[in-house]
């Protein structure tokens, strides 16, 4: 039997060479690289077997309605927090996602953050293009400290929190974490303390690094009064998702100094707008904000062997449920009626 698989928003620039070795022969892929569901061609909605997606399109009731034949959603990622998961599930079609890709780049890029602003990198650079001489006279920055036996406190210990605990404990920090939805005992395996809320972790934390997903609850989760629990000088590193960080009030906590710096590899919209106020400070790299501010573009994840990861992991997940009836990393579980899934 042969299958069509549609990607509306392809994050590679080829026709789907990895897609296509990893499927074999009995699939026939439709690749687009748009955030419009309205660019995707109904003749090919109508006949697809399968969405395998990015995250550049929202996939709700919109898409899905007019896809009568498509048997499963999966995310070539972690996040799904732009698939509408009821919709699916209303639809009858399991969504999948890809978490086994991206581990450690993700966790070794949230080290980077904090190894670069707790060393005064950013400033020490720009200090020297201005002028080459001046860096000698080694002034105090605004983020340096030192990290052996400071407290980094990590929201989330899945996969790329624990990734990150383990990094942080080799540099000898003190590792704190909160996840509601961990299972006791696993702060004890990873050798970690565990507190019991958000607010415990922010008021003995010198570094505050989010691992969490986006939902309802996380949403906004670090806001004013979450700067306000926190440690004088605290760093602040987001490589998971932008909604969750209040920019607004992260901006307050720098210019206050109660944040001595930030590493931010997510913002609430991507691409960010340039005026919105904290860009716009970044880019024009004012006084009171310069080595203090580190964006990077939702590119945590990326290398070359993640991003190969990502792709054919995600392509195996659509083949063994289109082919054989298998479902791995389901995300809509608790909403979808098995009985009415199509086939």
């Amino acid at each position: 039997m042969r299958f069509t698989i549609l990607t509306p928003d392809a994050q590679y620039p080829d026709d789907a060479v990895v897609e296509r070795q990893t499927a074999g022969k009995d699939a026939e892929f439709f690749v687009h690289r748009t955030r419009d569901p309205a660019a995707i061609p109904l003749e090919q909605l109508a006949v697809c077997d399968a969405f395998l997606v990015w995250h550049e399109m929202k996939i709700d009731r919109t898409l899905i309605g007019k896809a009568k034949k498509c048997r499963i959603i999966v995310r070539a990622g972690v996040g799904y927090d732009h698939i509408n998961l009821a919709d699916a599930a209303a639809a009858g079609m399991p969504v999948c996602n890809t978490p086994d890709y991206g581990t450690s780049e993700v966790a070794d890029h949230a080290i980077a953050f904090l190894l670069s602003l707790a060393r005064g990198i950013p400033e020490f650079q720009d200090t020297m293009r201005r002028d080459i001489r001046a860096p000698w006279q080694y002034p105090q920055t605004a983020c340096m400290r030192r990290i052996r036996g400071a407290t980094i406190g990590l929201v989330g210990l899945g996969r790329i929190g624990t990734a990150t605990a383990l990094r942080a404990k080799a540099f000898g920090l003190n590792v704190v974490a909160y996840d509601p939805y961990v299972s006791r005992g696993t702060e004890i395996a990873l050798g970690v303390r565990r507190v019991d809320s958000l607010d415990a972790l922010l008021r003995v934390s010198d570094i505050v690094s989010l691992h969490c997903p986006l939902t309802p609850e996380t949403e906004g989760l670090i806001d004013a009064a979450a700067f306000d629990a926190m440690m004088p000088g605290v760093l602040l590193i987001n490589t998971a998702r932008g909604p969750i960080v209040d920019t607004g009030a992260l901006r307050q906590a720098l210019r206050t100094g109660k944040v001595a710096g930030a590493g931010l590899d997510v913002l609430p919209s991507e691409p960010p707008s340039p005026n919105e106020p904290l860009v716009r400070e970044f880019l024009e790299q004012e006084d009171w904000l310069k080595g203090r501010l580190l964006l990077t573009p939702h590119g945590a994840w990326n290398s070359p062997e993640s991003r190969h990861d990502a792709r054919r992991l995600s392509t195996e997940t659509v083949m063994g449920y289109l082919a054989e009836g298998k479902l791995r990393n389901l995300v809509n579980g608790d909403l979808l009626d098995r009985s009415r899934m199509r086939v």
